[in-house]
Order: C-alpha cells, then structure tokens, then sequence
C-alpha cells in the first residue's frame, strides 16, 4: 500500500480512506480488529462509566525536537521553570503515619521535607535553613524528627516551621517569624498520596488533577498500600524515560507481544491522559502489519493465549467450551486474588482484573487502577544531570475494608546496570521492566547521532506523548501553571 491514498479503520465510521498527505481526517486511523470499547462491551462483567469513556483530539504531527531530550540550556529551563512550579506526589500518607514522622523529596536542585506536624496535619518546607542555607535534612526518605536542627550552627524549628531556638540570640535582633520560619511548600493530598508544589501562587491541585477525582471514586487509591517500592537509574532524559511507559506501539518488537495496537488512547485536558489496554486478545496487525518482525505467526489459539498470558503461577487450565481465553484468566485472577488479599473480586469486570489502565499526571506521574496491574510511576532528574533519570515503581495492593495501611517498605534501588529481575518481588513484571528500560540508553545516544532533528510521533498511538511537549511548553511560558 503507498503513502497517496490508504484505508483505515475508524471505530464509530468502519473503514475510511485517506489520502495526499493525510490532511481529510488526521488522527481518526485506527488499527483493524476489535477495538477496546468492542472488547469490553463483549466482556461478562461491565467496567465502571470511567472506563467507557473515549476522548480523543489530533493535536498536531510536527517533529519534536531531540534538543528538548539532550540540551544542558533546556534543562537548566526546567529546573527553573517546571520543576518548581509543578505538583507532584512526594510520599504516601502512610510514610507519615506518626506525629515527627519526615519525608525528604529530592527534585533536581531542590529538596522539600514532608512533616506530620500535627494528628489530622501534613505540612512542607524547603529543606534549607533559614540562617545560612545548609540542608537541614539528609538523604531522601522516610525519617523521624521531634524538631528540626541545623547541623551547622543548631539553629532549630518546630514541625509546624516555626523558629523554636537560635544559639546566641542575643545577636539576631533583626531575625522574627515571619523572616525567619522554614520556608512553607503547598502541601495536599489526594488518593493517598502527599502532593507538593514549591510555587507559593501555585492553583489548588483540585483544579491540576481533571478528571481523576471523578475517575478514582471506582478505584480509591487510599485503600492501596505499598507492597514494593524499586527505584531504579535510568540513562536516558526523563521524558524520553516516562515516554516509553505511554504507548503500546512498542509491545509488538520491544516485548515480543501480539497486543498492543488496539490500545485505547485518551486525553481529558492539558494535564490528564489515559491509555486502555486490553489483555487475553490480540491484534490483526501482529500478521498483517509486520511481515519481516517476530510475529509472522498463525493467530494464537485461546489455549496458546492463555500460556502467554501465565502470571503468578496461575495454571487455569483449558479454556472451556464457549468460553474466552480474556474471560477464563481473569476468573483465575479473581479467584487468586480473592484468597491472597481477602478480599471479594467476584464481580469485579475482566478490565479492572486484567487490563493495563494507565492515568498520567502531567508532568511525571502514572496512576494504575487495575488489579493485576496496580502501579504508579514517577520519573525525574537525575540530580542535575540531563542524561539521566530515576524512575519509581510503587506496586499498590488493594487492602482489606477496616484494615491498617501497614509500614511502607523502604525503596529496593538499583543502579544502570542491575536487571529488575535481581528483585525476586517483582514476579513476572521483572523481565518486562527490563525490556522497557533496555532501549532508553540507546535511544539517548541515537538524538545526539540522527542528521534528522526530531523524533516523529504517530497521530493517535503516540498523542499523550505530543499533549505533554504542548503542556510543558505553555507550562514553562508561564501560560498554564497559574491561569
């Protein structure tokens, strides 16, 4: 098939045609077979509304500058202007479970502790002494503090900021509270997480977070904990890094995969995206789009399905007469699940228990609502470093209704080098995260080699991708952050 005309398929108006240079409908292709909303329509258990929604607009096909991947002077803007004027979750509220109880966040230059300062309080500082700038706090991480003291001249404050104590006071009749206090940070939370924005004019984060709070009532992440936190180096920039977790167009070469080009894609607003995954089916493209890659295959089987789709050890054996592959392992996940957590997902619809539902934040957070797949990400800086990232994963397990968020694990942290499957708690997800990661110092290297000057980016596959570079730009022009 040539580039002048093509036909795709379009999920409300079947096969449609394009043709010159994609100009009559761009951005309405969609990949052949069934889409998402056909698979859950055909599904026994009906998701929650949320997941029924489709929101879509073309925003553009322009090339997106490697500049914006590699550049010192770039960077340095974002560290100037995004870093300190953007929400972003710091902890969870069970990090802080205790009056005293800390938690330092590192961003790029920047450092904000997170204190229970009070029963029903949470609060944030910049992690700097009044008098003469020293870090008041070390590490990033959980800690403890009945006060704060400056291990330089022991200057000291209260949890709620407030100046307690200064050495030779006598000497400091210039210095009060309102000069001198810890420098407040805004401070909120929302699905269990603790947000926190340095922008003293900073908007509500009510009015950052669009549809989530809407969203989230199906799926409250507050009644999650923390099974497992690893947080890894990456050597890549942290947009190059959080962009390979925002498509599926990548399944089919990177994991060896047959899913990936029926994903939903979904955009709420300048801030929230989502992308809909669906699991135990497979798309016609794996046959008919790549006749030189790995999956020049016969369609699989619903038993063949249903080895690929093997986690936790599961052997749910064949699948029975009548029934689907999708259907019969989600049922097998129900039934696990039910007996490992106590908890009842007997009518929980086969996309919570199965499907990967991804929500971003801009501009680094993920928020999964899944059962078989319960995460969230965050990507940052490496420091000062603009070829390099951290990126966190946060596996959140639903608990029992009236039971206590238990202490969170510390991190597991594993440098550029270590494979995620040195962490035995990840299961099957191991070797997937490092599939995912493999491509990214690559990737790095091949923006600073290419004669070409950007990167190019599918209509509809790869639009979350394009919505972050439109809302970092209004973002960083000062256009967004306080309208």
């Amino acid at each position: 098939m040539n580039l002048t005309t093509q036909e795709f398929h379009h999920p409300a108006k079947g096969l449609i045609h394009m043709t010159g240079d994609n100009l009559h409908h761009p951005g309405e292709a969609r990949a052949s077979g069934p889409s998402v909303a056909d698979t859950l329509a055909s599904d026994r258990h009906r998701p929650p509304p949320p997941l029924l929604e489709s929101r879509y607009e073309f925003l553009g096909d322009k090339d997106i500058p490697f500049e914006r991947y590699t550049s010192p002077e770039f960077f340095q803007r974002e560290l100037r202007e995004l870093w300190p004027r953007a929400w972003q979750w710091a902890c969870r509220e069970e990090h802080l479970p205790d009056i005293g109880d800390t938690y330092v966040y590192d961003i790029g230059p920047y450092s904000v502790i997170v204190v229970r300062s009070a029963i029903d309080t949470i609060q944030a500082f910049l992690n700097s002494c009044t008098h003469r700038g020293t870090r008041l706090l070390a590490g990033e991480g959980s800690g403890f503090s009945p006060a704060f003291t400056c291990p330089f001249h022991g200057w000291s404050w209260e949890l709620n900021g407030s100046i307690r104590n200064i050495p030779g006071r006598w000497d400091f009749p210039h210095v009060c509270h309102d000069t001198h206090d810890l420098q407040a940070v805004k401070c909120e939370r929302w699905g269990g997480f603790v947000f926190i924005n340095m922008d003293p004019d900073a908007r509500p984060l009510a009015q950052y977070l669009d549809v989530l709070p809407e969203h989230f009532q199906h799926f409250p992440l507050e009644r999650r904990r923390i099974r497992l936190h690893v947080q890894k180096t990456l050597p890549c920039n942290w947009k190059a890094a959080q962009e390979a977790f925002m498509e599926a167009y990548h399944n089919f070469e990177t994991h060896d995969s047959p899913n990936g080009g029926n994903t939903q894609y979904d955009i709420f607003g300048k801030y929230v995206s989502r992308f809909i995954h669906n699991i135990g089916n497979y798309s016609p493209e794996s046959l008919d789009d790549y006749p030189g890659g790995k999956w020049r295959k016969p369609p699989m089987t619903d038993d063949e399905m249903i080895a690929f789709l093997g986690v936790y050890g599961l052997d749910p054996g064949k699948v029975p007469e009548g029934e689907t592959a999708r259907a019969h392992i989600a049922q097998a996940l129900r039934r696990y699940f039910s007996e490992t957590l106590g908890i009842d997902f007997s009518n929980v619809s086969e996309c919570l228990m199965l499907d990967s539902i991804e929500y971003h934040l801009f501009p680094n957070m993920f928020f999964f609502p899944g059962i078989n797949i319960p995460m969230a990400y965050r990507f940052r800086p490496n420091g000062m470093d603009v070829d390099s990232s951290l990126f966190d994963v946060l596996i959140l397990e639903p608990l029992p209704d009236g039971a206590q968020h238990p202490q969170p694990p510390e991190p597991v942290r594993l440098n550029v080098e270590q494979s995620y499957t040195e962490v035995e708690d990840l299961g099957w997800l191991g070797p997937v995260y490092d599939q995912d990661t493999g491509n990214l110092a690559m990737q790095q290297q091949g923006f600073k080699t290419s004669r070409k000057k950007g990167l190019t980016l599918g209509n509809y596959q790869e639009s979350r991708i394009r919505r972050v570079h439109i809302t970092l730009d209004e973002f960083m022009s000062g256009a967004t952050a306080r309208e």
